[in-house]
């Protein structure tokens, strides 16, 4: 693993055509490390992280800045929702908008096709492209304004989960399931029209109490979902972590040529002047590791920032990029980056050893 995140775009298919020809993963694999210099700065980029992680675990019991942060960010948890909402509603209307199905790789027009010839008439005209672009431009702007937010946000979730078994590109875009899940799970907090309707309501004396259609329903809702609130971050850290895996296996080292295609259209070896299968290599490894510690719930908050690192260079380094293809994970990233690990990950066991020898933990 190379000592630093490498700017190479997370979905190669947005900025590059098709390739002349296939490499052969492992082949590919194998002799790029193969090479001596290749080799070393491997070596030294392993090195580095393995010092970075044993650095991290000094630092949980002896620095007390990481607990002054973990405590200023404790302070931000009631913004999560908004910062949800954006991540996703963004993205989703100007999907809408611009006609693609979540990720520019699937168009809209291609999945109205396929799901028309499942659907009997006249039923089909419900999965109609007009239709489809419709409903992404609607749960687009309501979870923007947090309007019926937990409504929308299962509307978003059941056009990706009905999609996605029949378009398997639609993992590209993995990370909004879980978003739209974390979204359910906590409603549209502040600020959001679901928050100022409710205020209103509450109030004696005013016109909408008197004729609020929902009644004590929201109160209802938000009472039902309360106990698993608490599992909104291990939501998130499991979908960046899952979604960094996957691209960093597919895109990367299942798909060298494609890759490759990339570092040769932005000369990035004279960026960093190594061997472009460094490029590649170094890239893929990088988003797994972070993926893993992700998934693990190790060194949560450090992950996070790492990949919001890798996604930042890639939204302002390549000129062409679709910015909007990414700004989910942009979000999801800072959401994990403000909640930390959450409930069944390592960081908590590392906690709980920590206080058990007498040192003073630091929430991760």
């Amino acid at each position: 693993m190379l000592p630093v995140a490498l700017p190479v775009p997370a979905h190669v298919d947005y900025v590059t055509g098709v390739p002349d020809r296939a490499i052969p993963a492992l082949k590919y694999f194998i002799s790029v490390v193969s090479e001596p210099v290749n080799a070393a700065l491997l070596l030294a980029g392993t090195l580095a992280v393995g010092c970075a992680l044993v650095a991290g675990a000094y630092a949980r019991r002896h620095v007390p800045d990481l607990a002054v942060l973990a405590e200023t960010l404790a302070g931000y948890r009631d913004l999560v929702p908004w910062m949800l909402r954006l991540s996703v509603g963004l993205p989703t209307l100007g999907a809408g908008f611009a006609g693609y199905y979540f990720t520019p790789v699937v168009s809209i027009g291609d999945v109205s096709g396929l799901l028309t010839a499942l659907y009997p008439a006249p039923l089909d005209v419900l999965v109609a492209t007009p239709v489809i672009r419709l409903a992404f431009i609607g749960v687009g702007f309501a979870l923007l304004t947090g309007f019926l937010t937990r409504a929308s946000a299962v509307l978003g979730l059941l056009l990706w989960l009905t999609v996605a078994p029949v378009e398997p590109a639609l993992l590209l875009a993995g990370e909004y399931p879980f978003v739209y899940t974390a979204i359910v799970l906590v409603g549209g907090g502040r600020p959001s029209a679901d928050e100022m309707f409710a205020r209103v309501a509450e109030t004696p004396g005013t016109v909408y109490r008197r004729i609020n259609p929902l009644g004590d329903l929201p109160s209802r809702v938000n009472r039902r979902f309360d106990p698993y609130k608490q599992f909104v971050p291990t939501v998130l850290r499991v979908g960046l972590g899952g979604s960094f895996v996957f691209l960093g296996l597919t895109q990367k080292l299942l798909s060298p040529a494609r890759a490759l295609l990339v570092v040769e259209k932005y000369n990035l070896s004279t960026l960093l002047p190594v061997d472009p299968g460094m490029w590649v290599v170094g890239a893929g490894l990088t988003e797994i590791g972070v993926g893993l510690l992700l998934l693990a719930g190790l060194y949560t908050r450090g992950a996070a920032a790492v990949a919001f690192v890798v996604l930042t260079t890639t939204l302002f380094g390549l000129p062409d990029d679709p910015v909007l293809a990414h700004v989910s994970m942009f979000g999801l990233s800072s959401a994990v980056f403000t909640l930390g690990s959450g409930p069944y990950s390592l960081d908590n066991v590392l906690e709980a050893a920590v206080a058990a020898g007498g040192g003073e933990a630091t929430p991760s």
